[in-house]
């Protein structure tokens, strides 16, 4: 057992940061992971801070995963180890300056004072200029962790100053073992998910775990059956965005609720009660939070429903192509076979690269509604 078990299919990024870990020569201040979606970006930071922290277990150090130190890093308690994980659009300015004062800390009971970012690409520019000098001229003892999908997501003065490890995306059957292993998924199923969630670990876990999701998964595919005319493909664009906000809300209502009671009662208000102007500043701030959150979320989810999509027209050119590949969606064989029957591989082509322009639109603040009616005409037949 070690911290690095849950790092999926990464030999070369593991054996880079664990001998960082180890070798002081090896060690910098400042570090950047980067890869795709479900690579594991934020397990390997943690395990990386973790093994930093480790005091060693029958002689075994670099990340033991048993001793003190290890199991509070992994589990975020650790008295020298902060992290940011932003549930909202961006990172603010004021939470990257409380940062800073955390990074000039000396460490209070480990070797390290470790400072893990793992959305560095959430933050605009502005904010990632507060962060230059301390990351150019950090506090001894101190090591920042950034992560972001790519290092072009990240300011080239910050990206300068820090040493990159580079994820790529694990493949399927690694996902699958660590799935039987650690959550005691059947084996086929296992595999199953991790190819439909195209190796992202904790996509792949809710499929295989989750029969609601993925049922909703399915009902997002069909959408390439479904749509055979303009008016399909608006009742479709409205679903698709009906769906994220469902599920965005049903996400963070409770968590909602349990926040702004807990506000309340710190206020010294009652449930209801109408607090004094002075006090309202505090509950419009927790507000706006809980808004920007559920804004993060329904964009999350319907940019998982386009990948989806994305992965059935993959299968569609792979059929009509005739590549020997496995399919993405092998559960989905008739409804791939029937699209490429129906189509050419350059219909397939524009109706990738139409879902891609909609991330990127619904990346750049474009209504919901709006990008996914432009993606969603793009799907239907054409001539």
């Amino acid at each position: 057992m070690s911290v690095w078990d849950d790092v999926v299919g990464q030999p070369q990024a593991v054996r880079a940061l664990r001998r960082a870990a180890t070798d002081p020569a090896a060690m910098t201040h400042a570090w950047l992971l980067t890869g795709p979606p479900g690579s594991g970006r934020s397990v390997a930071a943690r395990a990386f801070a973790a093994a930093l922290q480790c005091t060693g277990t029958d002689g075994v150090t670099g990340g033991c995963g048993r001793c003190h130190a290890c199991t509070t890093t992994l589990a975020g308690t650790h008295p020298d180890l902060t992290v940011v994980a932003t549930e909202k659009v961006v990172i603010q300015v004021a939470e990257v300056r409380d940062l800073i004062v955390a990074a000039a800390r000396t460490p209070a009971a480990g070797r390290f004072r470790v400072i893990l970012v793992e959305d560095a690409d959430r933050m605009a520019e502005r904010t990632t200029n507060v962060l230059l000098k301390s990351i150019e001229e950090p506090a001894a003892h101190t090591v920042w962790v950034l992560c972001a999908p790519s290092a072009q997501d990240v300011l080239p003065t910050i990206r300068s100053r820090c040493r990159s490890v580079t994820l790529r995306v694990p493949p399927a059957a690694d996902v699958a073992d660590l799935l039987v292993r650690r959550d005691g998924v059947d084996p086929e199923v296992a595999l199953r998910a991790a190819r439909a969630a195209q190796s992202h670990v904790g996509l792949a876990r809710r499929l295989a775990r989750d029969p609601e999701a993925r049922r909703r998964r399915n009902e997002v595919l069909e959408v390439a059956r479904r749509i055979r005319g303009v008016p399909d493909a608006v009742l479709a664009a409205a679903e698709l965005v009906d769906v994220a906000k469902a599920e965005a809300t049903a996400d963070t209502a409770e968590r909602d609720a349990v926040e702004k009671a807990e506000l309340m009662r710190a206020l010294g208000a009652g449930e209801g009660e109408t607090l004094p102007p002075r006090l309202r500043s505090q509950l419009k701030q927790l507000e706006d939070d809980q808004k920007r959150r559920a804004t993060r979320r329904q964009r999350d989810v319907l940019d998982r429903a386009m990948v989806d999509l994305l992965s059935l027209y993959r299968d569609v050119l792979v059929v009509q192509l005739g590549a020997e590949v496995d399919l993405v969606n092998d559960e989905h064989a008739q409804t791939v076979q029937m699209v490429a029957r129906d189509s050419t591989p350059e219909q397939t082509v524009r109706r990738m690269d139409a879902i891609g322009q909609a991330r990127e639109r619904l990346d750049g603040n474009v209504a919901p509604l709006l990008a996914l009616e432009a993606m969603a005409v793009a799907l239907r037949p054409q001539g």
